[in-house]
């Protein structure tokens, strides 16, 4: 390809409202352009990546057995009726009327889809296991879309699906799948971590993240050197309770005025966030609930949704809350609370004696709560965000932490599908069973997003070899000069003929235009053609290396190749930034 004819816009500077520097570096490189918030068009350069990333995940789904299909994108209402996911997976997804005021909605999964398909086609146990994939776009209404591509309302991604007689059977595709993630990754030479995760929406009763680490990364990690790795959303800690040497004292209503939040109350009170227990109303399915956690600790709101299998559930608003109680919300407490509303209560508030809490008065809170003998707890649940330096639940140690961007996440989602949907087989003794799924999902397009957050310096991207939008570019340092262009042009289809997948800039553009668009795009090994050309000195430079190397052409262009070769065996695309770079 000649860079004359490339549709490819660098940019000077980034938009203002870009707000990671994958998206401002993807942005300047002439890769993306923003169409509206969470909504890209990919040219040609970011095309060319986009589907280089596709084709690797290709691979290694069909090295596994998976078969690949297309489902359509727009889905009936009445499919996720059956599971009861329309009103569970809530405001993120798209939905939508026809002409004859029938609901659909633009597929941000597939699991209604695949199960629907499959109960029409599975008679017996002895058709599985079978493994499908697609590779399509998705359509979630993000509430604030953010991080460019990696948290987008439309996006590309693979997503598979297995259908078994047998949880053993689950158990080793799932790993299969497993193994397959980890080979994506390490062919894009990329760090990452595997984690434990919340199923959320999906479902199931196990599941895993696979997370590259960047500095900005919008997951939290939490992990110790014991093994033990989760997202901050499912992590647990070894509880430890509170063990408080005092009596308990009485109850005692004290006036608060104009205390409303922890920070108010204890300043005013002069007690410590530990002794204070927030009480939060949450609406569910089945009504309302009152989640009391200590005052130091930030409530989970993923734990909540699992421990009480209702992904329905939101924080109420102040209205309701005073609709229901008659009192705002920062004078809430779980005594005296009327009947028909259950308690549930994090861990974090055993052992408490004499604690602070909302008197169901305004300007009120009580002192002195003892929990259970105040009132009563429904359900005792870890509901808490595990933070740095909480003990690790396996081994005790303090978890460390880390950020990162999720691109991969698998699921056992067991029977929840076949059963809602009427999905079976026949067993060997001719019995109906449900058969036992898996669900693998990969973020394609998020992929571009988290390889050039991990994968930049100051001059722009670093793309890893495989995920590159070019190999190689021949920069033709001035165009009138025939003889540079000419031993230009020969290189260039010389290294196609080797198989690499070359860029000509054969621009009438600066030199320096030249390099610095070259270091912006990250096209891992640049050949340049200038002045030494007259000694018979062409510079090959790798976009991780320092310096060129001077290869001499006055016996032919067999040492281009052949540095060209060394300098990919040897390529290695790290980030060089330091903290204060970016």
């Amino acid at each position: 390809m000649r860079f004359s004819q490339l549709y490819a816009p660098t940019l000077k500077e980034a938009p203002s409202d870009a707000d990671l520097v994958s998206i401002k570096l993807l942005i300047r490189g002439g890769f993306v352009r923003k169409v509206a918030a969470g909504v890209y068009t990919y040219l040609p350069l970011g095309f060319r990546v986009l589907k280089k990333i596709e084709e690797i995940v290709r691979q290694e789904m069909n090295a596994i057995g998976s078969q690949e299909i297309l489902m359509p994108i727009i889905q009936p209402a009445e499919l996720w009726h059956e599971t009861g996911r329309w009103d569970d997976y809530g405001p993120e997804m798209m939905k939508l009327q026809d002409r004859h005021e029938r609901f659909f909605t633009l597929g941000p999964t597939h699991e209604e889809i695949i199960t629907h398909i499959l109960r029409n086609e599975l008679k017996s146990y002895k058709q599985l296991p079978v493994s499908l994939y697609q590779i399509a776009m998705k359509y979630r209404d993000e509430i604030r879309p953010r991080f460019g591509l990696m948290r987008s309302r439309e996006f590309l991604m693979k997503d598979a699906y297995s259908f078994h007689d047998s949880w053993e059977s689950l158990d080793e595709a799932y790993k299969k799948f497993y193994s397959a993630y980890s080979k994506i990754l390490e062919r894009l030479g990329l760090d990452y971590l595997v984690v434990e995760a919340d199923s959320g929406a999906i479902g199931g009763n196990e599941s895993h993240e696979f997370n590259v680490l960047a500095k900005y990364g919008e997951s939290t990690l939490l992990y110790c050197d014991c093994g033990y790795a989760a997202s901050d959303e499912k992590a647990e800690y070894l509880f430890k309770p509170i063990v408080q040497n005092r009596l308990p004292a009485e109850l005692e209503l004290v006036s608060t005025p104009q205390s409303r939040t922890v920070e108010e109350v204890t300043a005013f009170l002069g007690v410590s966030s530990r002794e204070i227990i927030k009480s939060l109303i949450y609406s569910g399915r089945n009504g309302y609930v009152m989640v009391l956690i200590r005052g130091d600790e930030e409530l989970n709101e993923s734990k909540l949704k699992a421990s009480m299998n209702d992904q329905t559930l939101t924080m109420a608003t102040p209205q309701q809350v005073f609709e229901l109680l008659k009192v705002p919300v920062g004078f809430v407490g779980p005594v005296g609370l009327p009947n028909g509303i259950e308690i549930v209560a994090d861990l974090s508030i055993k052992g408490l004696k004499n604690a602070v809490g909302g008197a169901l008065k305004e300007g009120f809170h009580y002192r002195g709560i003892l929990p259970e003998r105040d009132f009563k707890i429904g359900k005792w649940l870890d509901l808490k965000m595990v933070k740095t330096g909480d003990a690790c639940p396996k081994c005790g140690k303090s978890l460390k932490s880390a950020k990162g961007i999720e691109v991969g996440h698998i699921f056992k989602l067991g029977t929840k599908y076949s059963d809602k949907m009427e999905g079976s087989v026949t067993d060997a003794q001719g019995n109906a069973i449900s058969y036992v799924m898996g669900c693998y999902g990969w973020g394609v397009s998020r992929t571009i997003g988290a390889i050039v957050e991990q994968l930049h310096d100051k001059d722009g991207m670093i793309w890893p070899l495989e995920a590159a939008p070019f190999d190689i570019i021949v920069t033709a340092v001035n165009t009138k000069d025939e003889e540079i262009m000419k031993r230009s042009v020969e290189i260039y289809e010389l290294l196609k003929k080797w198989g690499y997948d070359v860029l000509l800039d054969d621009r009438e553009t600066s030199p320096g235009m030249k390099f610095k668009d070259a270091d912006l795009i990250g096209i891992p090994v640049r050949v340049t053609l200038g002045k030494k050309l007259a000694e018979g000195i062409v510079e090959i430079k790798s976009r991780t290396e320092e310096k060129p190397v001077m290869v001499s052409v006055n016996d032919g262009y067999g040492p281009i190749v052949e540095e060209v070769e060394r300098l990919f065996a040897r390529y290695n695309p790290k980030s060089v930034l330091k903290p204060e770079d970016e």
